[in-house]
């Protein structure tokens, strides 16, 4: 499954196997939550559901997270200066129901402990994957593979 695929990347991403404890680690909800937003894919080239902001999934997923009053936050990720941190009631606020619960079913955990873990993982992922301070094009799996991460 491509959810499954991008989580194992999104892991490797975060240190070691991602993992946080139960159902398969902090990469697997990200991986699922993106996934879900782009209707299942987990790819960003062709995806749906959220868009396809510069490409790939991470960015229509900041894009929706812009829209929904969290954009210093989104922005802070991107850009090169401290991580502004945000909550995973904030996240549960702005993400669609059905991508959290989807992501979260898929992980194994509960809708809260998905929000939670992608709150905390989230901004050092795309810090990671920005390190010139601006959101690269091309599918999430391209990016981390030519960051050499």
């Amino acid at each position: 499954m491509a959810g499954k695929d991008l989580g194992s990347l999104l892991g490797s991403l975060l240190g070691g196997n991602g993992g946080s404890g139960q159902g398969g680690g902090t990469g697997n909800v990200l991986g699922a939550l993106l996934g879900a937003l782009t209707g299942g894919s987990g790819h960003g080239a062709g995806g749906q559901g959220a868009g396809n902001a510069n490409g790939n999934p991470l960015g229509a997923l900041l894009d929706m997270l812009s829209r929904s009053g969290l954009v210093d936050q989104a922005q802070s990720w991107v850009g090169t200066g401290e991580n502004q941190p945000v909550s995973g009631a904030q996240l549960t606020e702005a993400l669609p129901d059905d991508a959290l619960r989807k992501a979260a079913a898929e992980a194994g955990v509960s809708p809260e402990e998905a929000a939670d873990e992608i709150a905390r993982s989230l901004p050092r992922v795309v810090d990671r994957l920005t390190p010139q301070g601006t959101l690269p094009s091309g599918s999430l799996e391209e990016i981390i593979r030519a960051q050499n991460l």
